[in-house]
């Protein structure tokens, strides 16, 4: 196995993540969507539109492109379709970049521009920050999924031959 190749899997996981949390609430009309839930973003829109924001600063920085975060297109986007579209367009760069890795390119730096300038960071170091952000927001969302009176859906089940979905073993074969 090579040193990218646990990266690769689990960009695929998390886009598989993205597509059944998004799949659970693409039914939603948008004042249900943006009506307030409890959490750290008040509403699933907003918690899905950061993860999206989050993403495009941490794709761009290590695609090269290091731009500052408030200059990032910020999505305000209300229509579930819409954001899992965006948020698709993302993880398939993601997939992508994880894709392309070298051995040698994990340990190659990146800088993200901060508030008080550019901070170098390692890309594997880059890597394994978003996919624990997007996890940590993908918990939250599934809290407000279940507020909204929707079964939150199962979000864990990708790894592990025991209890892996068939919608899973799709994306871990790319």
């Amino acid at each position: 196995m090579s040193a990218a190749a646990p990266f690769v899997t689990m960009a695929r996981n998390n886009a598989w993540a993205n597509e059944v949390l998004h799949g659970a609430v693409a039914g939603m009309d948008e004042a249900r969507f943006t009506a307030p839930r409890p959490g750290f973003f008040p509403s699933l829109a907003a918690t899905l539109n950061h993860i999206l924001l989050v993403d495009r600063f941490y794709l761009a920085a290590l695609e090269g492109q290091g731009v500052p975060y408030a200059d990032i297109d910020a999505p305000d986007i209300t229509e579930p379709g819409a954001l899992y579209a965006a948020q698709r367009a993302c993880d398939t760069r993601l997939i992508a970049f994880c894709e392309g890795l070298s051995e040698g390119a994990l340990s190659e730096t990146r800088d993200t521009r901060r508030v008080d300038g550019p901070v170098p960071e390692r890309v594997d170091a880059l890597l394994l920050h978003l996919f624990q952000h997007q996890v940590h927001h993908r918990g939250q969302a599934h809290v407000q999924v279940q507020d909204a009176g929707l079964s939150p859906p199962q979000l864990d089940d990708f790894h592990l031959e025991y209890g892996r979905v068939a919608s899973a073993r799709a994306w871990l074969d790319g």
